[in-house]
């Protein structure tokens, strides 16, 4: 069968591969410590379940504006300035069906054929599938383990060509965990602005860092907001992943174009959903302050871990809830991470996703949005098998 070359130049998502594998193991009834997920695994607030059933209760249950209602819109604005200082209007949001879809949206509206996109690597899966569906070559800015994966100022100069149409910038990141200071965005803004490139900044786990990094983002940089899109999420701040609720913040023409997009895809988001999202943005925030506690004591636990493997480094991410240890001292004959992550998949039962998928071979990326029980049962395995692979 012939498809479009558009569909054929793209890639499933690897970490929804790695789920769905996961999930076959566990239906055949196998016990699978999964640190695969990329979500909060507390439930989503009960004030905000609420919203969504008085919501359907009253019968919001129709379709709304392709962007979404006014009062979320407005909501989305005025909690943006509350936790960043921003200054936006609602003219100046889109809602969205997810923050990937705000991405999506964004970069289809800005990159044309042949267009380059710098995208800082290691880089979340989707970054560079969507580029490519838009026309658009990505081009990959390394970063470094020694330097906290943190991308900066003078490598993004330095990547800047006479084709470079947008930046994206993930902070903090999926999958390392990576943090950029305050002060290295503005330097990153400034080279955008002045080589007139656009910044796209991916904030949806913007509220989970850790001391001493607080949450940031680009938009609070006095007039920056014209030369820049923000797209945030509900899903990591108010543990709402299936609700599907993202939204972008861009200057009017931008957010026109994409409100356009959307209305020959998605339509508008569910409409409850976006009922929840208002209850969410208008009330209080105590469960991302315990979620945030829980992910801190989490972290230090699955850092010693890995790292207590021999040959395995692993920086301690300043933001998210990934940790993405080097495995390449460790390996031991296993030819690549994608194949020691399949075999521990099938020997130890342990769900993780490779580097690859992130454009890093020789990492693992674990995500620690899980128990403390399981984390422990998970780290007993992997050290489990690689002293076997020792022995061996």
């Amino acid at each position: 069968m012939q498809l479009t070359e558009r569909i054929n130049r793209i890639e499933p998502s690897a970490t929804l591969a790695v789920a769905a594998e996961a999930e076959r193991y566990k239906a055949s009834g196998v016990d699978v410590v999964d640190f695969g997920p990329g979500e909060p695994d507390f439930p989503t607030p009960d004030h905000i379940k609420r919203a969504g059933i008085t919501a359907i209760e009253q019968n919001c249950t129709k379709y709304t504006a392709v962007g979404g209602i006014a009062p979320l819109r407005k909501a989305v604005v005025e909690w943006h300035a509350a936790q960043f200082g921003s200054r936006y209007t609602p003219a100046e949001c889109v809602v969205s069906v997810g923050g990937k879809h705000a991405i999506f949206n964004a970069v289809n509206v800005l990159v044309q054929d042949g267009d380059e996109a710098l995208i800082p690597s290691p880089y979340w899966v989707s970054f560079p599938d969507i580029v490519k569906y838009a026309g658009g070559r990505p081009m990959f800015v390394e970063t470094r383990e020694r330097d906290g994966f943190c991308v900066t100022a003078a490598q993004v100069e330095k990547a800047i060509g006479p084709r470079t149409r947008l930046l994206i910038v993930n902070s903090p990141n999926n999958p390392t965990g990576a943090v950029v200071s305050p002060e290295e965005f503005t330097r990153i803004y400034e080279v955008c602005a002045r080589r007139g490139i656009w910044l796209l900044s991916d904030e949806c786990y913007s509220h989970f860092v850790y001391a001493p990094s607080r949450p940031f983002s680009v938009a609070s940089i006095p007039g920056s907001q014209p030369n820049i899109v923000t797209v945030g999420s509900l899903s990591k701040t108010f543990s709402m992943t299936g609700w599907r609720v993202g939204y972008a913040l861009a200057p009017e023409p931008v957010v026109a174009a994409m409100c356009k997009l959307q209305s020959q895809s998605t339509s508008n988001p569910t409409s409850i959903a976006q009922y929840a999202a208002l209850g969410a943005l208008q009330g209080p925030m105590d469960s991302v302050a315990t979620m945030l506690a829980e992910y801190a004591r989490r972290r230090e636990l699955i850092l010693n871990g890995v790292r207590a493997i021999n040959g395995v480094t692993c920086p301690a991410p300043q933001g998210a809830f990934y940790v993405f240890p080097n495995f390449s001292g460790a390996l031991r004959g296993i030819p690549d991470t994608l194949t020691l992550a399949r075999q521990l998949l099938e020997r130890a039962h342990l769900a993780v996703v490779p580097g690859e998928a992130f454009g890093a071979p020789g990492h693992l990326r674990f995500s620690y949005a899980t128990s403390i029980e399981r984390i422990e049962e998970g780290l007993r395995r992997l050290q489990r098998f690689f002293t076997a692979a020792a022995e061996a």
